[in-house]
């Protein structure tokens, strides 16, 4: 076997080439001529930069003499004794180096990327998930996918389905079916109860008696376009004494522990919440469904892909 077959020589792009008779020729720059000329001055043959890069002789002297009229300059003085860079051609020879250098480390970036080693996954969220659901999922993800960075915006179901379909994130958490035509995954369903003081008077019932909504007065979340909880009332035909309007769920639920209202949340907020108030529900249950939305599955970055399967892991997990 002759001493070089088989074995592989390092550009000083970085790249590993294949001596032509293997007929098998490995990673490319985008732009072989700034290669050719590279690898040329370094082996200081034109026949050796060939045979290394797997182009025929004249190949190579064609890609260096386009370069050489792309640039409007001499870059190589060419003689029996082989070739040799002319003054201009070395103060070049840098430069056609940091773009071979480049273009293989966005190569390799790419490749990262692709693998799911880096990346940034943007995700929309609402109050409860990004309280009780997301830092959990993250936290599982990111033990096999340490590299990928989040970036989460909180939103109401509606600013998070414009989020998704205007593509400002790749994820989002609904109540689904949503307004927008979107992909949706069903996560879990969610029940709304109402919220009452520790000694309010229906604090035995088993269910609380829709009609009683209108005789306390009542702290209603500010849902933006979402009307949740209003779409309670409508559906028992009923009009709150609405006291206090507030967007921010502890709010809500720490007026209610001082005997100032009654409200209704969903019990995805409750949870873990310091607060002794007693959770009734309707006899009639009242139900919102989670999922996750996504505009386009070929839009997906590998590691949205990856996210999806934890999240509904996860969920079906707890």
């Amino acid at each position: 076997m002759p001493k070089n077959q088989g074995k592989k020589e390092e550009t000083p792009c970085g790249y590993t080439c294949m001596p032509k008779n293997q007929g098998k020729k490995e990673e490319r720059v985008g732009n072989q001529k700034y290669l050719a000329f590279v690898k040329t001055v370094e082996l200081g043959s034109l026949t050796r930069a060939a045979k290394v890069l797997g182009y025929t002789q004249s190949g190579i002297s064609h890609m260096i003499q386009s370069l050489e009229e792309e640039a409007g300059l001499a870059l190589l003085h060419r003689d029996r004794s082989g070739v040799r860079l002319t003054a201009e051609g070395g103060q070049l020879l840098p430069y056609y180096t940091e773009i071979c250098n480049s273009e293989r480390r966005l190569e390799n970036k790419i490749r990262d990327m692709l693998k799911m080693d880096t990346g940034i996954l943007r995700i929309g969220a609402f109050t409860s998930v990004s309280v009780q659901w997301l830092p959990y999922i993250i936290k599982e993800f990111l033990e096999d996918f340490p590299k990928i960075e989040f970036e989460i915006l909180y939103g109401d179901y509606t600013e998070i389905e414009n989020w998704i379909f205007e593509g400002r994130v790749d994820l989002g958490f609904l109540r689904v079916p949503g307004r927008r035509k979107l992909n949706t995954i069903f996560l879990k369903e969610d029940e709304l109860v109402v919220l009452l003081p520790p000694d309010h008077p229906r604090k035995d019932l088993p269910y609380f008696p829709p009609e009683a909504l209108a005789e306390d007065p009542f702290a209603l979340m500010d849902e933006g376009e979402d009307y949740e909880v209003e779409a309670v009332f409508d559906h028992f035909g009923v009009s709150p004494r609405v006291r206090f309007t507030a967007r921010d769920d502890h709010t809500i639920a720490a007026m209610v522990a001082n005997g100032l209202c009654i409200s209704i949340l969903p019990r995805l907020v409750l949870e873990k919440m310091p607060y002794g108030i007693l959770k009734k529900s309707f006899r009639e249950p009242v139900i919102r469904r989670l999922g996750i939305a996504y505009k386009e599955k070929k839009r997906l970055s590998h590691a949205a892909e990856r996210f999806l399967d934890y999240v509904e892991d996860w969920v079906k997990r707890n």
